[in-house]
């Protein structure tokens, strides 16, 4: 489904997110005054499995960054490689997942998630020409923004897969192993009910 040019950053009013973390950012107002902006705790899952994986990975952080001021790269995992799930007749994915604070004053969800897919264009993806399931040079989804949840048709947090997808949940827990996902779901428990396999930087799913 197609959603807000991917190109555009929206700069939407506060929206009423509760944040995971009370991280605080101090912004002097036209007054000459100080206010405390909260920032919010956003988790981004990133995939590839074309060209240079690992490279494609850096590289899609490294133009997020570029996108300008609003957020902070605060943690990111190891990149393990997982058994694609669905179609298995292709190469295993990077995957990682990475930590970000973002001010809600610049970065409504919907902007980061629109920037997510500009990214992926950028890079060369092509979603309406992909097979679901199959290779791509990279993947960028938007797995968890502060304790919101929403489903507009374009914007779904969490991610309607976060529960039932390893490559998701290990490298998430490796960076917030005490997060509990809205809902009340620890990513412990959320793991632990997954029939999946861990060796070393490696994971299978059945």
């Amino acid at each position: 489904r197609r959603g807000p040019d991917p190109g555009q950053r929206l700069r939407h009013a506060r929206r009423r997110v509760l944040p995971h973390l009370a991280d605080r950012e101090h912004r002097q107002t036209q007054g000459g005054g100080v206010t405390d902006i909260q920032l919010v705790t956003t988790y981004l899952g990133l995939g590839s499995n074309l060209g240079k994986p690992e490279e494609n990975l850096n590289e899609a952080l490294a133009r997020l960054e570029n996108y300008g001021a609003g957020s902070q790269l605060r943690k990111q995992a190891a990149i393990y490689w997982t058994e694609p799930q669905g179609l298995k007749d292709q190469r295993w994915f990077a995957s990682q997942v990475v930590e970000l604070a973002v001010d809600p004053e610049i970065w409504a969800p919907e902007g980061l998630l629109s920037t997510l897919l500009a990214i992926e264009a950028q890079m060369g993806r092509d979603r309406s020409a992909e097979a679901p399931g199959g290779p791509r040079v990279i993947d960028l989804d938007l797995l968890l923004f502060g304790d919101l949840t929403a489903d507009t048709g374009f914007l779904t947090v969490p991610h309607p897969r976060l529960l039932t997808r390893a490559f998701m949940l290990v490298p998430l827990r490796e960076i917030a192993p005490d997060l509990v996902l809205p809902g009340g779901v620890a990513v412990k428990t959320a793991l632990g009910a997954l029939n999946h396999r861990l060796d070393g930087d490696r994971i299978w799913q059945d």
